[in-house]
């Protein structure tokens, strides 16, 4: 929850107050030992990461570096570096009006230095919210140096200043964030004569603008992130450059199926308000996503992003929500069928080997098949679904699919009896809590038809019905 700014407002109020003054470094050193020591977890939100790459970054705040983060597409690099937020004082101190929000004690700039010998304790004084201290620059190769750095700002000249007076000088992104956090994304895509113009900015902390040298000693923790050189062909970080990181840090997916799942709930608009999407369900997903980074036929020098499995869960949602609204259904859930509408759409988030072309679609059914034989698997283990299977062989047929609703689906299933079986498939996927809705049963069934059919005890069918697509289990 943000507080209030202070209400310290003259140079001479903030000095009675006893505030002291931190280099940028200093403040997140603190303020991370501080949450360390506290036992509070200075990274919310960030899944598989804790005992590999976290370590790394804190050393790396502790040791006052600037860091580099290497990793292909998806790994949560962008929302590491934006976390770093967390870790700077809430409200800073500084020179009402500065451009480059310098701190009353230590004016750097010309004008602000001007201002503070003019007014002395009356230099106005205010309160920046830790938000306004980090910037985010994506790097693209039409970025200029005076973007980064600065130029020369030909309105001023035109006021009559000369060019040799720094005060012409209109501040880039860099110069900007003093005091604070600047983080360059896709680092190698930035052309090597703007990483160049960076050398001085990161080592001896000035600033060259066509020609002059400005003495400016900037405060700022440059952040960055890139994919790895062997696959980002559009570029590259200069050697000068990588050698002024302190820390280069690899990141890497989620090791473990529980962090992946983790991820996909966090990240995913699943529609709350409006559909439930079974856990069985995202742990396929994640299944598959995991599958998909372990293929031959997938190039993984590129990856497979976490945005294909966030994306998956969002299209099953929005599947179950449509047919769910098509057939005036309260609530919609979203069941195996819908999985089929992920693919659909995913292949593109694919880059594929090579030798691979047009078996895109063959390639990624195969794994997801895989997926959910591998979550039945898990989930059902033990579970003797023999009376099902000798039902069916005996001609009983389950239709289900996008344009049955669950109602229909268990009201179209073959009795067995005494049997408990359905409920005790309801358990396995679903808990021992009661409340099961029509559609929730009808998603757990539906898992333990699909794998007995991936485990060819039984068939499937899909054809088109009166109302849309069929899919026939018999």
């Amino acid at each position: 929850m943000t507080t209030s700014a202070p209400t310290l407002g003259t140079l001479g109020a903030l000095r009675a107050s006893g505030h002291q003054q931190k280099t940028l470094r200093a403040e997140l050193r603190d303020n991370l030992l501080d949450r360390l020591a506290r036992g509070e977890d200075p990274w919310p939100g960030l899944h598989g990461l804790e005992d590999t790459v976290i370590p790394q970054l804190e050393r790396a705040i502790i040791a006052g570096h600037d860091v580099v983060l290497l990793g292909e597409r998806g790994q949560g690099k962008t929302r590491l570096l934006r976390t770093l937020i967390g870790l700077l004082d809430e409200w800073t101190p500084v020179i009402d009006g500065s451009e480059l929000g310098e701190h009353p004690f230590e004016p750097i700039t010309v004008g602000s230095r001007r201002r503070a010998a003019e007014l002395g304790d009356a230099l106005p004084v205010a309160w920046r919210h830790r938000e306004e201290r980090y910037a985010e620059k994506l790097a693209t190769p039409d970025t200029s140096v005076a973007d980064l750095i600065g130029d020369v700002d030909p309105m001023k000249v035109a006021e009559g200043r000369s060019l040799g007076d720094p005060e012409t000088i209109h501040f880039g992104l860099i110069p900007r964030s003093h005091r604070g956090i600047v983080a360059i994304n896709e680092l190698p895509d930035l052309a090597e004569r703007i990483q160049v113009a960076m050398l001085n900015v990161m080592e001896e902390r000035d600033i060259q603008i066509r020609g002059y040298v400005l003495r400016l000693p900037l405060d700022v923790l440059v952040v960055a992130s890139a994919n790895p050189e062997d696959y980002t062909n559009r570029g590259r970080i200069i050697t000068p450059l990588k050698d002024r990181f302190g820390a280069e840090i690899r990141t890497h997916y989620p090791k473990a199926l529980d962090a992946e799942i983790a991820v996909i709930r966090q990240e995913a608009d699943l529609l709350p308000e409006q559909v439930d999407v079974p856990d069985f369900l995202v742990e396929i997903l994640a299944r598959f996503t995991r599958n998909l980074r372990e293929s031959s036929a997938v190039d993984q020098r590129s990856g497979v992003s976490a945005r294909f499995a966030i994306a998956g869960a969002e299209t099953i949602a929005a599947a179950a929500l449509r047919c769910a609204t098509i057939h005036g259904e309260d609530r919609a859930v979203a069941r195996v069928v819908d999985l089929e509408t992920a693919v659909d759409v995913l292949g593109g988030k694919i880059e594929f080997e090579s030798g691979e072309e047009g078996r895109e679609a063959e390639i990624l059914t195969h794994l997801l098949r895989t997926a959910t034989a591998e979550t039945v698997r898990e989930k059902f283990r033990g579970l003797d679904f023999a009376l099902l299977v000798d039902t069916v062989e005996d001609g009983a047929t389950i239709t289900t699919g996008g344009s049955v609703t669950g109602r229909d689906v268990l009201a179209g299933l073959p009795v067995l009896g005494e049997s408990d079986l359905y409920d005790q498939v309801c358990e396995r996927v679903l808990g021992d809590g009661g409340g099961r809705t029509d559609g929730e049963r009808a998603a757990a069934i539906e898992l333990a038809l699909e794998g007995l059919f991936l485990a060819r005890k039984i068939g499937k069918d899909q054809q088109m019905g009166a109302d849309g697509a069929e899919t026939i289990y018999g």
